[in-house]
């Protein structure tokens, strides 16, 4: 039997990106997926809406429920996961996904964008947790998966764009402390990060092409994040999880699969020595 089958797999920033990969790799599985974002109207330039990602998870083999939600709301949480679970009966897995971000050192970052980061990336997965934790207590193999980096209390990843890293780094203490906190309930609580750049729009939009052609696609971070949520999670908690480090551990040793342009030297992404 597949995986995720008739799991309930929440994941936020899932109208494109990695998040849109996600939910198709649980999919495939005849998982029972949530999609949420705040775009469900076509965007002009970014491609993908909750609807038409919905769309693909029911082709892929799963059920869908999208849902317009703009994580830095917390009645709009609630709402959501109440949703849910009056739609599929409760919640199994929770990937907190969505993320902002704005690589701008100290002086260049805004109030409003430095608000927008906490609030996305930290808060969100906060507020995330804390609803679906209630649902996830019930679920005989509970995960939260958070994309957010190892923990590296060097400068250097300070220094640059202190108020990103912060936020990130908020993800990734959430993972650490509820791992630990919840350990007695089964719930696993991980962090995934990739070892490449991956091409997703923020990627596109904010970088040089150059730097687009030296990355990988989304779906070796969807894969990982698979072989992750398929794990027992009472045995599986409190890792900081690398992408390409979790499938050559699953046996896989073909990555050419992955690259944007098989050939070019990968950008390794930020965090990582």
């Amino acid at each position: 039997m597949a995986g995720l089958r008739d799991k309930v797999v929440f994941v936020t920033g899932s109208s494109r990106g990695i998040g849109r990969e996600i939910a198709l790799r649980c999919a495939r599985d005849g998982a029972k997926v949530v999609i949420t974002g705040k775009t469900s109207e076509p965007h002009p330039k970014l491609p993908g809406t909750i609807h038409s990602v919905a769309a693909e998870v029911e082709a892929a083999g799963g059920q869908a429920l999208a849902i317009q939600l703009d994580v830095r709301d917390e009645q709009a949480i609630q709402s959501a996961v109440a949703q849910t679970v009056e739609r599929f009966g409760g919640i199994d897995v929770l990937v907190n996904n969505a993320s902002a971000i704005s690589l701008t050192g100290t002086q260049e970052t805004t109030p409003k964008r430095l608000d927008r980061m906490w609030d996305v990336n930290m808060r969100a997965t906060f507020l995330m947790s804390q609803a679906c934790i209630p649902h996830l207590k019930l679920s005989a193999n509970p995960h939260i998966l958070n994309l957010s980096p190892p923990l590296n209390m060097k400068a250097k990843w300070f220094a640059p764009h202190l108020a990103y890293t912060i936020s990130k780094y908020g993800m990734s203490l959430c993972a650490l402390g509820m791992a630990r906190e919840f350990a007695d309930d089964g719930i696993g609580v991980n962090c995934l990060w990739p070892r490449t750049t991956i091409a997703t729009a923020a990627i596109e939009f904010n970088f040089p092409e150059a730097m687009l052609n030296a990355s990988r696609k989304p779906a070796i971070v969807a894969d990982a994040a698979w072989r992750i949520l398929t794990r027992n999670s009472r045995e599986c908690s409190g890792n900081f999880f690398i992408d390409e480090e979790v499938l050559r551990d699953a046996g896989i040793s073909d990555f050419e699969q992955y690259a944007v342009m098989p050939g070019v030297e990968l950008q390794r992404d930020l965090f990582l020595d």
